[in-house]
């Protein structure tokens, strides 16, 4: 009865050794390449890849252009070989980079935080890029799933509505603050 417990406990301790290679194995297996392209035509490179893989039956899992990276896109390929075909021909591209990307290495890049912006409605603040660069407006609507401001030029003569993005804006005044003035004149 012994040898029966001392064998099942062996096969169990071989099961779990067997599923923690395989996973290493499963991570080993992961082989994603950085493709080098001009930079503001991650999309159509991205494109023509994406097109490309299929038509060629090459074996390239997923292509990723992470935001706020210029002149890089990622691919997930079996071989090497694979990812360089894919991107063989294609516009823009300007060729595979010679290591591995870690999936940790990226990871930060893919996965979406939500930050907590502290902007509220009639708040005054600058914007900082785009067309209105340097323009001061009042913030009329907050989207924030979709994380955009509507806001007013303050310095137009007929109000306008510009929608832009959370991180184009700089809140410099707050309504609270501007009340506060108002009561000291």
């Amino acid at each position: 009865m012994e040898e029966a417990k001392e064998n099942k406990e062996a096969k169990d301790s071989e099961s779990k050794d067997a599923k923690a290679s395989k996973e290493s194995k499963e991570n080993e297996d992961i082989k994603i390449f950085a493709l080098r392209t001009t930079a503001n035509r991650e999309d159509q490179v991205m494109d023509f890849v994406a097109s490309n893989a299929p038509k060629k039956k090459l074996k390239v899992y997923s292509i990723i252009r992470p935001h706020g990276m210029k002149g890089y896109i990622f691919m997930e390929a079996a071989t090497r070989q694979d990812a360089e075909q894919a991107a063989f021909g294609v516009p823009y591209a300007r060729g595979i980079l010679p290591n591995l990307i870690n999936y940790k290495e990226i990871e930060h890049m893919l996965e979406q935080v939500k930050r907590e912006v502290n902007i509220q409605k009639n708040d005054i603040c600058e914007i900082i890029s785009g067309p209105f660069k340097r323009e001061k407006a009042k913030i009329t609507r907050i989207d924030k799933t979709k994380e955009e401001v509507v806001v007013e030029l303050l310095e137009a003569a007929v109000p306008i509505p510009i929608t832009l993005k959370f991180d184009a804006v700089k809140v410099i005044r707050r309504e609270s603050d501007e009340d506060e003035e108002e009561d000291l004149f």
